[in-house]
């Protein structure tokens, strides 16, 4: 998945808008997560007019949804269930006919059902409105009582915050479970044949595709996720240098005092005496990285 395109139009909810902006839009390439090249797209480029009196400027038609890889669907206004767009109505249709990921959030469903592309599937709205498209789209198997639903390549969300969940289970498969696994054991000796074996790739296979997504060799990225995690216990811990570096897979603080020095230009004891949020008594647990 490289590009995303949110979908909005007059009387948008800021908040959902914002959940996709937040998880699709901003540059955490840092993190290790790749950029996507996420454009907000529009019926007619212009000024769109939001649910509660503000409005932003679309540079965009929905020319880019028809080829974008995800195709987000924000929430539509009760006002508009009966009356939806057809020029959004198609848009999803062409999504999901050639094989693009597909999600609405809250009642952006509405958009999906009225197309048809939720026939005969499993899916979800918030749960205010969860007996009207019942009644509007009997077709549908809809389930009140989650967070979201994934059929085949379609997510919709319940209300609200709901859309972060969604967003992010659609990351985790986007993005991988082997860079999850690899965070969760930075303490250890990895190397690019450890990390291909655990994608079931090849370690030269593994080197390239790495590279071409993440635009980072994988000790580059490893290295990235270490500093990250010993940024995180310095600020909320009071370990000492040696316990972190050996947390973090740096395996000796001298190590970790020129990996950070390098990366950010000061030195662990002084990030830490900017930075750190830790009690005054002495912090044991360490949240998961």
């Amino acid at each position: 998945m490289k590009t995303v395109a949110c979908v909005v139009q007059d009387g948008f909810a800021p908040f959902e808008f914002g959940v996709a902006c937040e998880a699709f839009g901003l540059d955490r390439s840092g993190d290790g997560v790749p950029n996507f090249d996420f454009r907000i797209v529009a019926p007619r480029a212009g000024v769109v007019q939001s649910k509660i009196g503000f409005s932003i400027n679309v540079e965009h038609d929905l020319a880019f949804a028809y080829e974008a890889d995800l195709v987000v669907f924000c929430p539509l206004p009760r006002e508009r269930w009966d009356d939806i767009d057809p020029l959004l109505l198609d848009v999803a249709r062409h999504a999901v006919d050639r094989g693009a990921w597909v999600m609405s959030v809250c009642s952006g469903s509405f958009i999906l059902a009225a197309a048809g592309v939720l026939d005969g599937r499993r899916a979800t709205t918030h749960w205010m409105y969860a007996h009207v498209m019942a009644d509007m789209y009997p077709q549908i198997d809809i389930d009140p009582d989650v967070l979201f639903v994934q059929d085949g390549k379609i997510i919709t969300s319940a209300g609200t915050a709901a859309g972060i969940d969604a967003c992010l289970h659609l990351l985790r498969q986007e993005v991988g479970a082997e860079l999850t696994w690899a965070v969760e054991h930075l303490r250890e000796d990895l190397g690019v044949d450890q990390l291909a074996a655990r994608a079931l790739m090849s370690p030269r296979t593994f080197a390239r595709r790495f590279k071409a997504e993440y635009g980072a060799t994988p000790a580059a990225w490893l290295a990235r996720q270490r500093i990250i995690h010993a940024q995180r216990m310095l600020e909320r811990t009071d370990l000492p240098l040696e316990h972190i570096a050996d947390e973090c897979g740096f395996g000796s603080a001298a190590v970790l005092r020129q990996n950070f020095a390098r990366v950010l230009g000061l030195t662990p004891t002084a990030y830490r005496a900017r930075f750190s949020c830790a009690e005054d008594s002495a912090v044991t647990a360490v949240p998961a990285a």
